[in-house]
């Protein structure tokens, strides 16, 4: 019975006690703790902190979760007033990160136990907080590390859920300009809004979103839905699918729809290296982790349009050191070549104009003067193989199969392979653009071989008979931060040969080839004659290409052509020299001078000079050991005969001098 009553008593104390300890650290002003929680975060943080407000204790129950007797022990429910978190020194915002008018928690008093702090129901209401990132790479949220001499902490934090009610975050990012503001609010059913607003670079930022209530920051493998919409500058972005663990994004699946007025819009806010384009539109799944020691994103089986043609295909982004990499494949079936004209700056200006480009081409100039972009191709990797299966043009020359693999790496662009088939033959390059330097350096090879005149030109349907060739070798280097740079700097050989078809002027014209049709006009008039050969070998150096053989074989004449091409300035040098064979009359006898721009070519008559003094013979000779080497370019088969290779043979030929006397008699009349 005494046993008894002392148990009953034992139980009764400790009862009270359970229930005067919450009555008394109820009454007590917590007040008195403030200065001892400020200066324990502030070591933790290297930051100033201060809870200017009140500090108040009061009850809940427990988490329903709780099971026997522990649903009886209620959990501290603790608020705070007006914190402040500073900022670091270099920060250029002011001296506070983190206002929060009102911060409220609810705290399991038995995880303290197993030095685990477990908070459940945080409520931040009216945050205002501001991230900063610096020049120099550092940011505001990365706190004061711990010493490594030091043990690692045994205690844990287990943060629950969490709300904000009404909250602001302010990114600032002097590097990409950028300054952007978002502010989220909770809604009653738990669900997650927020709208964006500010600027990037010169671009204005917009946007809103919404999310599935966070009914557990814990559950790892809940789906919570997720939609939203950003636009920067004329680039717009529509999401809407799901996230899962939203502590670390563990797990993406997304339908993104993304347009815009130029890919190339889109390096700023996403650090994805892509070219000027026309105005595009692609949609397509985003599946991936944003978690710290696993990002990376895979946009599938994504279709969409870039100017007149379409695109598809797979990307994924991986974030590695040193740089992230791009890898993937892009396929269009129909590609527009009107649309690869942004790549370089060849583009119209209104089409400049629309995708938001302030570069101007100068009115006198051809060749694309709009610079590289070659300052952001040392921020990422890249591997991307691309195919266009058909490529369209308005003049509806043949091309397709068009395979490259873009590659970047530190920096150095390449397109290797590029190839693709033309007009019945096939056209073979590999360019290198090494853009760590200044300017940036460039080599290029590219070889053509089988390229039919009469598929080649289709318009011109006096051709369709022809069974002529194209065959081009090039090797170039240079150094610029444009197309128009380049050229002017090139150095290396051009080399070509065209075998057998037929010319006039009207065939030129339809070829688009006006320079051509003077030429042809002044030598044959407007008939039409058969090409036997054309073999051109130019020397190239510093942007000025010479012309070492450039000889023209038809039925009626051999024409040989003299001079040189200033690729810095646009402009012709060109003297051609046309000889009748025997007694075939030609229309013009004295040589042509091509001179003018690119822009405003000009052919002339040199009435001064009596023609070909020497004859045919003799410029054949002069043409042969260059000819040798040209003849390397073409293979023809065993039972094939090749004017070209009959035209070397001419040219073999030991030259026989006319009588003196008839030469004089020539020149003569030449002169009158």
């Amino acid at each position: 019975m005494r046993n008894r009553k002392i148990l009953t008593r034992i139980l009764v104390g400790v009862v009270a006690l359970l229930v005067l300890i919450p009555l008394l650290l109820s009454v007590i002003n917590w007040n008195f703790a403030k200065p001892w929680i400020s200066e324990r975060v502030s070591e933790a943080t290297g930051r100033a902190f201060a809870i200017h407000g009140d500090l108040v204790l009061s009850w809940r129950k427990p988490a329903q979760t709780e099971v026997g007797w522990r649903r009886l022990l209620p959990w501290p429910h603790l608020r705070a007033h007006d914190l402040e978190l500073g900022n670091p020194l270099w920060a250029t915002t002011g001296p506070t990160m983190a206002k929060v008018p009102q911060v409220d928690f609810v705290l399991n008093p038995l995880a303290l136990l197993q030095k685990k702090v477990s908070v459940s129901g945080l409520i931040l209401t009216e945050p205002d907080l501001v991230l900063e990132l610096g020049k120099e790479g550092q940011n505001n949220w990365t706190f004061k590390k711990k010493d490594a001499s030091q043990a690692p902490s045994p205690w844990q934090l287990d943060l629950r859920d969490l709300s904000l009610n009404e909250g602001t975050v302010r990114l600032v990012d002097p590097v990409r300009k950028a300054d952007v503001t978002t502010r989220i609010d909770t809604l009653d059913d738990g669900s997650i809004v927020w709208k964006i607003s500010g600027k990037l670079d010169k671009d204005t930022v917009s946007g809103d979103g919404k999310a599935g209530a966070l009914l557990s920051l814990q559950e790892r493998d809940t789906r919570y839905p997720v939609e939203a919409q950003l636009k920067v500058g004329n680039s717009t972005l529509v999401a809407r699918g799901t996230l899962t663990n939203p502590r670390h994004i563990s797990a993406l699946d997304v339908q993104l729809k993304i347009t815009g007025a130029s890919m190339a819009h889109l390096f700023p806010f996403s650090g994805i290296v892509l070219p000027d384009t026309p105005r595009f539109s692609t949609e397509g799944r985003v599946v991936g982790s944003l978690a710290r020691d696993n990002f990376h994103l895979r946009y599938e089986k994504f279709t969409g349009k870039v100017g007149n043609s379409d695109i598809g295909g797979t990307l994924e982004y991986l974030r590695k050191e040193p740089r992230p990499l791009l890898r993937g494949e892009v396929v269009s079936n129909h590609l527009s070549l009107k649309d690869l004209g942004a790549l370089v700056g060849s583009d119209s200006a209104e089409e400049k104009k629309k995708r938001g480009d302030k570069t101007r081409q100068p009115p006198d100039k051809v060749l694309p003067v709009a610079q590289f972009r070659s300052e952001r191709w040392d921020k990422i990797d890249a591997q991307v193989r691309f195919t266009g299966k058909k490529i369209i043009r308005e003049e509806s020359i043949p091309i397709d199969d068009l395979v490259t693999t873009v590659r970047l790496d530190n920096g150095a662009l390449s397109l290797a392979p590029l190839n693709f088939g033309v007009a019945g033959g096939r056209f073979n390059a590999e360019l290198d653009i090494d853009g760590k330097r200044e300017p940036a350096r460039a080599r290029m090879q590219v070889t053509a071989r089988g390229i039919q005149l009469n598929r080649l030109f289709p318009k011109a349907e006096s051709m369709r008979a022809s069974l002529g060739q194209i065959h081009v070798n090039a090797a170039l280097s240079a150094s610029g931060n444009s197309l128009a740079a380049l050229a002017a700097s090139a150095n290396g050989e051009i080399k070509g040969f065209i075998t057998e078809g037929t010319i006039s002027k009207f065939i030129l014209e339809a070829m688009g080839l006006n320079l051509g049709s003077l030429v042809v006009t002044q030598i044959f008039g407007d008939r039409q004659v058969r090409l036997n050969c054309l073999a051109g070998d130019f020397s190239v150096k510093d942007g000025l290409m010479q012309a070492r053989t450039f000889v023209v074989d038809t039925e009626d004449a051999i024409i040989g052509v003299e001079g040189q091409i200033n690729l810095a300035r646009e402009t012709l040098g060109l003297t051609i020299l046309p000889e009748s064979k025997g007694l075939r009359v030609i229309s013009l006898r004295s040589p042509l001078h091509v001179r003018g721009t690119f822009k405003q070519p000009d052919v002339g008559v040199d009435k001064g000079i009596v023609a070909m003094k020497a004859g045919a013979a003799t410029l054949l000779g002069t043409l042969a050991t260059p000819l040798a080497a040209l003849l390397a370019l073409i293979n023809p088969g065993p039972d094939q005969k090749s004017p070209c290779a009959q035209l070397l043979a001419m040219a073999k030929e030991k030259p026989v001098a006319p009588p003196a006397e008839a030469t004089r008699t020539k020149q003569k009349k030449g002169v009158q």
